[in-house]
């Protein structure tokens, strides 16, 4: 993710739209290194939430409250003594230093408040949003620290104390340019000219504010090929790129922003202030929003959400991943032995023909060559046993042959129940790929626990109510039919064979694990727009586009029939059915409609 400084300089103009003049009228500190202020503006309570988390620095506008220690911490404490009941008189970016603007990655509000002695005096919060250098500073108005909500000793960093009664500066950011300050054409080719590197690396390397995502962005824009050093790229190329700089720059300064959250699949994978046409030329879906705050809660949620249920499925995961590669190889192994044991009917010919010819043979013969009926009389030659008479070198072929067929008959069963248990297996991985709550987690556990996959635990019937929550996903199609898609075998089974009616219409991805979709028609005809909605979720909704969602460029080939037409398989997995008659078509996975 790019939280940079042009996602701080939108972050700063929604503020400043929002909350400047605001007066505070509520501090709390939720967590240890988390601000939360109450602002009165516009005739609205607004929350301002302040992070200095080292994985998730941020300063946005948020709905929902927060619950707050009964015991205040010190800073807050110290918060409420020095900004409490004070108005908000500005909020910049600062550049270099504190009295200039620029894109450093760091929020400043003026304060104006009334001291213990009634007087008006000024201070200043600061929010330096830098990784694991995250900080919220209170300053006096000469730049005097008053308190942080990290202080850095000079064990911790020998260049910068941030301490009480020490004088705040802004971190070295290694010498970089403040791109707001004004670069010519002339000084842009300098400074990337000098950096050894590509020339993406070069442009945040060189100025403040800027990520290598936005770097590779501009490069884009500009038409050139970023890993290149800059001093290779023609003439030409050069200043394309500094016109790109400036455009960009010029948005920034006139706050023409798009905030919007990227996907891949269903999951998010970056944010922008900006819109990143080089990463939607590479496959990937923008949402875009009114709101920089709007899309910071939305993508940390939606990030939390997957990261939570990731970590609480790594269990199963790692049995399914298991269990997938001990059959596929028991499955190898046996089909390795069924190819052999197909050579049977050889040994069964060799001793037919020696009861046939073997009267020929006076003993200690290596091979006889003689007529195969079987195969219109050519020649074909038995190796023998010099040792065994004609009789017993038949016997021995005839005794491999029953034993070759015996294990055929043997590994018939266990190659087409190893088949089974895959199919099964991966149709369990990709209900996994759509679970979106523990609910959902919960029955996917009781699947395998019923079918052996998993022991049996004691909390059965805890998991079966915490399953009642868990429900198939809910569609209307643009001809106003309702269409549900199972998230796993069990909601799979249960539209198929409880919602549906036998005139609605089943979908299902062709020879492969997936979710069954069913477009409730009732008596009516199954619409032609519908039945290419409800075809693309089962195509999205199955393995063929992966856990991630990623494979969806290819068309996917989709099976439908009434619901009438499906059969259970006795003892099989829920949700397998078989169909004799069906329709086909071939969609682009999509899904939502």
């Amino acid at each position: 993710m790019a939280y940079d400084g042009i996602v701080v300089a939108n972050t700063v103009k929604e503020l400043n739209e929002r909350i400047l003049a605001g007066s505070i009228t509520k501090i709390a500190q939720p967590e240890k290194d988390e601000i939360l202020l109450t602002v009165k503006a516009q005739r609205k309570n607004l929350r301002l939430s302040i992070s200095a988390s080292a994985s998730l620095p941020m300063v946005y506008l948020r709905e929902e409250t927060a619950l707050s220690p009964v015991t205040a911490p010190n800073f807050c404490m110290t918060l409420r003594k020095h900004i409490g009941g004070g108005r908000i008189r500005r909020i910049y970016q600062p550049g270099a230093g504190l009295s200039e603007e620029g894109l450093e990655r760091i929020i400043v509000f003026e304060i104006e408040h009334l001291d213990e002695m009634g007087d008006m005096s000024t201070r200043i919060l600061l929010c330096e949003l830098m990784g694991k250098y995250s900080n919220i500073i209170l300053l006096r108005e000469d730049g005097t620290i008053i308190d942080s909500i990290k202080h850095v000793t000079p064990s911790v960093s020998s260049v910068r104390e941030v301490l009480p009664g020490r004088t705040y500066f802004i971190p070295d950011t290694k010498k970089k340019e403040n791109p707001m300050a004004g670069i010519s054409r002339e000084d842009f080719g300098r400074l990337l000219s000098d950096f050894p590197d590509s020339c993406y690396k070069a442009l945040y390397g060189r100025f403040t504010g800027f990520s290598s995502v936005i770097s590779e962005e501009l490069c884009f824009r500009a038409g050139i090929d970023g890993d290149k050093p800059f001093g290779l790229l023609e003439k030409e190329e050069q200043d394309r790129l500094y016109d790109r700089f400036r455009e960009l720059l010029e948005t920034v300064r006139q706050g023409d922003f798009s905030p919007c959250i990227l996907y891949e699949g269903e999951e998010p994978v970056e944010f922008s202030a900006v819109r990143l046409s080089s990463l939607l030329q590479g496959g990937y879906r923008e949402e875009t929003y009114d709101s920089i705050s709007e899309v910071l809660t939305l993508y940390y949620a939606e990030r939390a959400k997957h990261g939570r249920i990731r970590a609480k499925s790594e269990d199963i995961r790692h049995i399914l991943k298991t269990l997938t590669e001990r059959t596929a190889k028991k499955l190898e192994l046996w089909e390795r032995q069924y190819r052999d044991a197909e050579k049977k009917d050889k040994y069964r010919i060799y001793g037919e023909l020696l009861n046939t010819y073997g009267y020929s043979l006076t003993g200690g013969e290596k091979e006889i060559v003689c007529a195969n009926y079987y195969d219109e009389g050519r020649e074909i030659r038995i190796p023998l046993d010099p040792e065994l008479s004609a009789k017993e070198n038949a016997k021995k072929f005839f005794d491999r042959y029953q034993k070759l067929k015996r294990t055929q008959e043997a590994l018939t069963p266990q190659i087409q129940e190893a088949e089974k248990t895959l199919w099964h297996l991966d149709s369990i991985s990709n209900s996994l790929s759509m679970a979106e709550t523990e609910a959902d987690l919960n029955q996917i556990r009781r699947e395998m626990s019923e079918f052996g996959y998993i022991r049996k635990s004691q909390g059965t019937r805890r998991l079966r109510k915490e399953e009642l929550r868990s429900e198939p996903m809910h569609f209307v199609s643009s001809d106003g039919v309702d269409i549900y898609v199972g998230r796993n075998n069990y909601q799979n089974e249960e539209i198929t064979f409880k919602l549906a009616e036998g005139n609605d219409w089943w979908f299902h991805a062709k020879n492969m694990p997936g979710s069954h979709v069913i477009a409730k028609t009732g008596n009516r005809e199954l619409p032609d727009k519908t039945c290419l909605e409800a075809a693309a979720l089962a195509a999205y909704y199955s393995r063929a586009c992966g856990d991630e969602k990623k494979n969806l460029s290819e068309k996917i080939e989709v099976d439908y029939v009434q619901r009438k037409a499906l059969k259970r398989v006795p003892k099989a997995a829920p949700g397998y059915v078989i169909y004799h008659t069906n329709y086909s078509i071939t969609v682009e996975p999509k899904g939502e409609i």
